[in-house]
């Protein structure tokens, strides 16, 4: 008799290796917030506990309390005598996000443009080489972690810690954009952003050089806005002045609360987006 087995919805997990006592919850909630990071776990859908646990292979106790504080940060959403799904992103969050980060590393650079040296060129130079080696192989974990990188060196030259850590909390609510964001054409406009960054650094010019990241940070926002218009079953929707019904973000288009738009396809939304730029003008309609 053939007997068939349900393929586990969470293949892309790997069961958490046997560490003794201790540390399963940090584990099982890393491992979630990663895949939800990584789009594999994707906005709005709702999690099979029983299913999780079998895959990760741990009892009940750990899963529910590594969600509970994913939904601390914002990761997923508990809805009574429903159950846990994954947060929808943001975009009123993503914005305030990027207005911390703007406003914060636009003014390092006017503090950093005076302070540069020839090694810290060195080392900016040769983030660079990387990041401009990565867009030919479209190897986006690599382009992001230099992209981090790239932002980290110019943070760590300011050696303002604080400043730091309210940039890092900021970044990490933008961490689910990463893979949306991270196209060859998104890939090639933020190296030259950065090149710009660092040429206005080298020429000791604070204006230019804050110029420059400001530029770079409102051309991924304006991105970002782009392509919540596309995708908006992935962005938690806005409410209008109309009660439940909610406006979608770049559009003029309502929903209603629960009410999903097209389903949300993970490899269309890392491929199909393209620049502000290169976006065909929307005709208005005249009187």
């Amino acid at each position: 008799m053939l007997i068939r087995t349900r393929k586990s919805p969470y293949g892309f997990l790997p069961p958490l290796a046997r560490r003794g006592r201790g540390g399963t919850v940090q584990r099982t909630q890393d491992l979630v917030r990663d895949a939800i990071v990584r789009l594999n776990l994707r906005p709005g859908v709702f999690i099979d506990k029983a299913a999780l646990c079998a895959r990760l292979g741990v009892s009940r106790f750990p899963v529910s309390e590594a969600l509970g504080r994913l939904a601390a940060e914002g990761f997923v959403e508990v809805l009574p005598q429903r159950g846990t799904r994954v947060a929808r992103i943001d975009l009123t969050d993503c914005r305030q996000s990027m207005f911390i980060r703007r406003s914060l590393e636009v003014a390092a650079m006017a503090i950093l443009a005076p302070r540069t040296d020839a090694a810290f060129l060195t080392e900016l130079e040769s983030n660079l080489r990387a990041t401009r080696a990565a867009i030919p192989e479209n190897d986006r974990e690599r382009f992001h972690a230099l992209d981090l990188a790239f932002h980290e060196l110019l943070l760590g030259r300011l050696t303002y810690e604080r400043v730091r850590v309210a940039v890092e909390a900021a970044r990490a609510n933008l961490d689910r954009m990463r893979l949306f964001m991270c196209y060859p054409q998104r890939q090639a406009s933020t190296y030259a952003e950065h090149r710009a960054i660092v040429d206005a650094l080298k020429g000791g010019d604070a204006y230019a050089a804050s110029s420059a990241m400001g530029a770079h940070l409102d051309a991924v926002m304006a991105e970002l806005e782009a392509v919540a218009s596309e995708h908006p079953d992935a962005f938690a929707a806005e409410t209008g002045d109309n009660g439940d019904r909610r406006v979608i973000p770049g559009t003029d288009r309502t929903r209603t609360a629960g009410q999903d738009a097209r389903p949300f396809d993970r490899e269309v939304a890392i491929n199909s987006a393209v620049p502000v730029s290169a976006r065909p003008r929307r005709r208005v309609a005249g009187p």
